[in-house]
């Protein structure tokens, strides 16, 4: 296990799975969302598919994230390991929602200096509403990719529970 993708829907727990589990096995850990968003309004990055590019073609990470589609392949291609996060939509709703809100509360600073604003909670791709709506789709989606012949020599792991993430990652790192 030397480059490892970490994927579910937004507020599954890929960010936490995945520094722990570079922590752990001490491989260079990097957040897919900080690479994607550089500046003010949620600006994308215009090195991101170099700088994931980049990475991809190193011999040891972890990804929490599968990103925009024009990265995709690449990151399934040099992945040796896809950890898949399938939890049920109450668990992932229930965190996404207490996460925007103590996002939203304390106005915390996220990627390129962004904070999430009450605002926002109206927009169709806040990370409450994205997850609610794109639950199904995300999950079809993975699972599509995880059986796709092309993708065949990837070791995926499929966790459904809280549990059973903290579990195999203690297998793995000695740590929950």
């Amino acid at each position: 296990m030397e480059r490892v993708l970490v994927l579910g829907i937004s507020g599954a727990g890929k960010s936490t799975l995945a520094r722990a589990l570079g922590r752990g096995l001490d491989l260079p850990y990097h957040e897919v969302d900080a690479l994607h968003f550089c500046g003010p309004q949620w600006q994308v990055s215009p090195t991101y598919a170099q700088d994931t590019a980049r990475i991809a073609a190193g011999e040891r990470w972890v990804l929490d994230g599968q990103g925009p589609a024009a990265v995709r392949d690449l990151m399934w291609e040099r992945a040796d390991t896809v950890v898949w996060l399938d939890l049920p939509r109450r668990v992932v709703m229930r965190r996404v929602l207490l996460r925007s809100l103590r996002r939203s509360l304390r106005r915390e600073r996220l990627f390129g200096g962004n904070r999430e604003a009450w605002r926002d909670w109206l927009q169709a791709d806040h990370p409450v509403r994205w997850a609610w709506s794109r639950f199904a789709e995300r999950r079809a989606g993975i699972g599509r990719r995880a059986a796709d012949p092309r993708f065949a020599p990837l070791h995926v792991v499929r966790l459904r529970s809280p549990r059973e993430a903290a579990r195999w990652l203690s297998g793995r790192t000695g740590a929950a």
